[in-house]
C-alpha cells in the first residue's frame, strides 16, 4: 500500500445496489397502515422486533432507520422511508437484531401475526417476496463488500454514503465514527486514511465532521 495518495481526479465509484421495489412496498403499506398503531421511539432507543414473546414489524413513512446486529453493534443496513422493517423473520423467535430510527422518523407498529393475516387477505405475497429479496440483497451486499475490498476501498464507499446522508445525520457524527459503526476496520487505520485524504485535500473535515468530498483517488 502506498503511503502517498494519488491526487488525480478519478471517477467516483458507487456500489451497485438492488433496486428498491417502491411500488410493492407501497402496496403493503396501503393495506396494513389502517391496522397499525403509531410508534414513537425515544431518541437513540434500540427498537426490538421481539417484545414479551410477541414479534412486531415496523412501518416507517418518514425519516430513516438503521439495522444493527446485537452483540457487536455492527450496522447491517440502512433504509429511508417508505419501508417495512421486520418482515424477513415473520416466523422467527430469535432476537438477534435491533433498529434505531432518526429523530424525524414517523413509525407505526403491527404484530407480525396480524401482518400475516392481512397479507393473506389482500394477496400481497408477491409484494412481500420482492421486499424480502431486496432486504436480503442489501444485507448480503454490505457483508460481501466489506470482505472483498481493501480498507481504503471500504472507507471510500462509506465516505460517499455519508455525503448522501441528510445533513441532520452527516453534521452530527464524525466520519471516523460513521465508518467504524459500519465496518470492522480499526480506529487507528480509519483515522490514518482520513488524515491522509484530508491532507491531500481529497475531503474536507471540520472537527472530524465530513463537509465535502472533493475527489477520491481510485487507488491508495
Amino acid at each position: 500500500m502506498n503511503s502517498r495518495i494519488a491526487l488525480e481526479n478519478m471517477p467516483t465509484f458507487i456500489p451497485v445496489s438492488a433496486t428498491k421495489p417502491i411500488d410493492h412496498i407501497q402496496k403493503i403499506i396501503d393495506a396494513i397502515e389502517p391496522f397499525t398503531e403509531p410508534f414513537t421511539p425515544t431518541q437513540g432507543e434500540a427498537i426490538r422486533y421481539l417484545q414479551n414473546n410477541k414479534r412486531f414489524c415496523y412501518l416507517i413513512t418518514e425519516g430513516s432507520a438503521t439495522l444493527y446486529r446485537r452483540g457487536d453493534g455492527m450496522i447491517l443496513n440502512s433504509e429511508k422511508a417508505p419501508f417495512l422493517l421486520g418482515v424477513s423473520g415473520l416466523r422467527g423467535h430469535h432476537d438477534h437484531l435491533y433498529v434505531r430510527a432518526t429523530p424525524d422518523a414517523k413509525m407505526y407498529r403491527l404484530s407480525t401475526e396480524r401482518l400475516y393475516l392481512l397479507l393473506e387477505r389482500e394477496k400481497l405475497w408477491e409484494s412481500l417476496c420482492y421486499l424480502i429479496m431486496y432486504t436480503a440483497s442489501r444485507v448480503y451486499e454490505n457483508c460481501t463488500l466489506h470482505s472483498q475490498l481493501s480498507s481504503y476501498e471500504i472507507i471510500k464507499i462509506q465516505l460517499q454514503e455519508l455525503m448522501q446522508e441528510p445533513e441532520r445525520i452527516r453534521l452530527n457524527v464524525t466520519a471516523a465514527n460513521y465508518i467504524q459503526n459500519r465496518t470492522y476496520l480499526s480506529r487507528s487505520g480509519v483515522m490514518k486514511i482520513l488524515s491522509q485524504l484530508r491532507d491531500a485535500e481529497c475531503i474536507t473535515l471540520n472537527r472530524g465532521i465530513l463537509m465535502s468530498v472533493n475527489r477520491l483517488p481510485q487507488k491508495y
